[in-house]
């Protein structure tokens, strides 16, 4: 029982994103008419690609939360926590990158091209990327801990800017959830069976998110108590 109480949620991960690759495979679906037919059973992957950037956005948020945390206290912890934020969200958002690339090579016919999502997307994950090579260039402890974070709210909110904000200013785009495409893909506008496959998928990857980032933290607490020790 003690078990359960603790773990619940991590179960829960599990068997969300498992009954959402069952049901991503088998669940049939009718294309005519809902405007999506050019990408027809590639469609399949929203369930996959946007749930990687579901958990990444989560995980952003998370180092946001916690970068604006330790300006505060100033408590290494939460420094730590940050950072792990910002690995996992990395981790997805490259995943993320990935199986868009498969989904537009079906789709386009190549895996990347001139859009401003996509473009907006690479350019912020750079940013982050940014982020991490300036905390290893950075040898005191405290100092790196207070520089990443001012980086990292600022990084936020260019991300905002560059994946949400410009995309739609933009106007027309090829990505679905961008410019005038925006409502094909609104889990409103998506067919009855695709939402029951949807709404599990993106709670399991947010989940699974999270599960990895506690496990990172776990890691660096015990280095820093070695560290300290």
């Amino acid at each position: 029982m003690t078990f359960l109480k603790h773990n619940w949620w991590k179960l829960l991960s599990g068997l969300l994103l498992l009954y959402a690759i069952l049901g991503g495979f088998m669940i049939s679906f009718s294309w005519e008419g809902t405007g999506m037919e050019i990408a027809a059973e590639s469609m399949r992957n929203l369930f996959y690609h946007v749930g990687m950037w579901f958990g990444m956005m989560s995980m952003l948020i998370t180092g946001f939360v916690y970068s604006l945390r330790y300006l505060r206290k100033f408590d290494e912890v939460e420094d730590i926590k940050a950072v792990e934020a910002v690995n996992v969200g990395l981790l997805f958002g490259f995943l993320g990158i990935f199986t868009g690339m498969i989904w537009a090579n079906f789709t386009w016919g190549t895996p990347w091209v001139k859009d401003p999502k996509l473009n907006g997307a690479a350019v912020g994950l750079l940013i982050y990327l940014a982020y991490a090579i300036l905390r290893g260039s950075i040898d005191e402890r405290h100092k790196r801990a207070k520089v990443a974070a001012i980086y990292n709210i600022f990084a936020f909110f260019l991300w905002v800017v560059l994946v949400i904000i410009l995309p739609r200013l933009a106007g027309e785009s090829l990505h679905p959830a961008g410019g005038g495409n925006a409502n094909t893909v609104l889990p409103m506008h998506l067919q009855s069976s695709m939402r029951l496959v949807f709404y599990p998928a993106m709670m399991g990857w947010i989940l699974l998110g999270f599960w990895i980032f506690t496990i990172r933290v776990r890691i660096r607490k015990i280095k820093l108590f070695t560290e300290n020790n």
